[in-house]
């Protein structure tokens, strides 16, 4: 990697190397100037939404709404582990509106995303969901039931299991991680 002076401006600032710093100007200009999103603690993309920042755990190298349009209600929590990528258009939706009286939310447990996941394009995960390390959910997958087993590819509406991970593999990669 170059060590010109804008990775010496980004590592002052506590920025990512791999973003543009058009990124952080435009993520500046909505989440600070325009207030969109403000209570994002991160940068994230100016088209993502993001309701309840407040409520979300994230693992370390992490950025929900880094990708554009991507949507997450964190009402009732949202963790997010490690290493875990989330791809455009992904919807978290932690919360479903009351049946009668959809001014209020319905109280569920919180979304759980395991470790080294990929939620890929347009993939929809709903509230209570749990995902365990290695869950990979392909593109345009709707996950309505937990995963807990983790090392696998989801994909379908509603999402099912097509394929399982070599769990060797994948914790070594982890390893190297640490």
């Amino acid at each position: 990697m170059s060590n010109g002076p804008a990775y010496h401006i980004k590592d002052l600032f506590g920025m990512r190397r791999d973003v543009s710093m058009g990124f952080y100007l435009t993520d500046f200009c909505f989440r600070r100037v325009l207030r969109q999103n403000s209570g994002v603690k991160w940068a994230i993309h100016h088209t993502s939404t993001i309701h309840n920042p407040d409520k979300i755990i994230k693992g370390k190298n992490v950025y929900p709404g880094d990708s554009p349009g991507v949507y997450i209600n964190a009402v009732n929590g949202v963790s997010i582990g490690d290493y875990t990528n989330i791809g455009p258009n992904v919807g978290i939706v932690s919360s479903n509106h009351d049946f009668v009286n959809n001014d209020s939310h319905v109280v569920q447990p919180p979304i759980a995303i395991g470790r080294f996941c990929w939620l890929g394009m347009g993939a929809v995960v709903l509230p209570g969901v749990q995902l365990a390390d290695f869950t990979i959910v392909g593109a345009g997958a709707i996950v309505t039931k937990s995963f807990p087993e983790g090392y696998c590819v989801l994909a379908g509406n509603p999402a099912r299991i097509i394929k399982y991970l070599n769990k060797d593999e994948c914790d070594a990669f982890a390893q190297t991680k640490k």
